[in-house]
């Protein structure tokens, strides 16, 4: 199974240049991203909902889109199934009826002996005299998607299929929904802004940024070692600074007024830093930075301090409840981080 994705779509004052592939079968890829950065809009034009102004998409080695040829199959004929936010549950259909509006071989009674199998693979068959008005969130999502497999697609959309759903239900559903993708032979692409369920869901993942994508990275790379700033805010690294390089290869950070030395990859143009808030230890040590204790804040299950830096610029620092030393806020402290675990990143998210 392989998918290339390559558009460019102008809406009002907002444009989308996002370039990204699936080259293996069973890959799901997130595209990670705020809201309103173009995740959406890129699955509409996948899909064939939205028409790219230019680019091509290219599933299985059919051209699905190609703006140059003149190609621009219609969403009927593309084998792609998608799952709405909302589910797009046709309200005046049974449960049955939605699925068997998807097949579209076969006699009646062939079609509705299919839709039943598919509501029965996701536990759901005792609902399909049911209206979806009389279903839960995750009843309407589990009915959703035997609509969608009975279409046979070849690729899956997933638009933040857990945005409409509370914390328990959440989890229940995001176990099953990892064992049906495990199942289906296609691939899958993942919307979605909440970084946590992406690393437990995806395989691989790009990150949107004002209508542009990143390239696409393994999911520990995204965590352990983003080049871009988009890719380490979205990841949720808390301390950002811009910066200046020095002559020796040290790195000036104009927010804490303090000076690192870090490992910089070959060809990336730096012009942040990042700290995620674990990273740093209180104490001396390689790339130290003097502080005043800002606030401290009890957090669940850690304890979060807000520390002053000598240029005015904040850093969190978090930590066990139990290795915070007692320190009162106004106090003077000392916090260092690895060379290793500084963050040299570029501008954006542009490719």
């Amino acid at each position: 199974m392989s998918l290339v994705v390559d558009v460019r779509k102008r809406l009002g004052g907002f444009s989308l240049d996002v370039a990204f592939e699936l080259e293996r079968p069973h890959e799901v890829v997130a595209l990670l991203g705020a809201s309103g950065c173009g995740k959406s809009l890129t699955l509409k034009c996948i899909a064939g909902i939205v028409r790219p102004d230019e680019g091509r998409i290219v599933l299985d080695d059919r051209v699905l889109f190609d703006s140059e040829a003149g190609i621009d199959l219609p969403a009927q004929q593309r084998r792609v199934g998608y799952l709405f936010q909302s589910y797009a549950l046709f309200p005046n259909m049974s449960v049955e009826q939605n699925v068997m509006a998807a097949i579209r071989a076969g006699s009646r009674q062939e079609r509705r002996k299919r839709a039943r199998r598919e509501l029965e693979a996701l536990h759901v068959g005792e609902l399909a005299a049911r209206r979806p008005r009389e279903l839960s969130g995750g009843q309407q999502q589990r009915c959703a998607m035997a609509r969608i497999f009975a279409s046979d697609p070849k690729l899956l959309l997933l638009d933040e299929p857990f945005s409409a759903l509370d914390g328990y239900l959440r989890w229940q559903l995001e176990l099953e929904l990892a064992d049906t993708l495990r199942r289906f032979p296609g691939g899958v692409v993942y919307v979605s802004h909440n970084r946590d369920e992406v690393y437990r869901m995806c395989d691989s993942v790009c990150v949107v940024s004002d209508g542009r994508s990143g390239p696409k990275m393994g999911m520990r790379e995204l965590f352990e070692a983003p080049r871009s700033l988009a890719a380490a805010l979205i990841s949720g690294c808390k301390n950002v600074s811009p910066v200046s390089a020095l002559p020796d290869g040290s790195l000036r950070c104009e927010a804490w007024g303090v000076t690192f030395s870090c490992e910089v990859p070959s060809g990336l143009d730096v012009t942040h830093v990042g700290i995620r808030a674990h990273y740093l230890h209180m104490g001396e040590g390689e790339n130290r930075i003097p502080c005043v204790v800002d606030r401290i804040i009890d957090s669940s299950f850690s304890t979060i301090v807000m520390l002053r830096t000598p240029a005015g610029g904040l850093l969190r620092y978090e930590c066990e409840k139990d290795a915070w030393e007692g320190l009162e806020a106004g106090e003077s402290c000392v916090v260092h981080v690895a060379r290793r675990d500084v963050l040299p990143l570029g501008e954006g998210g542009a490719r």
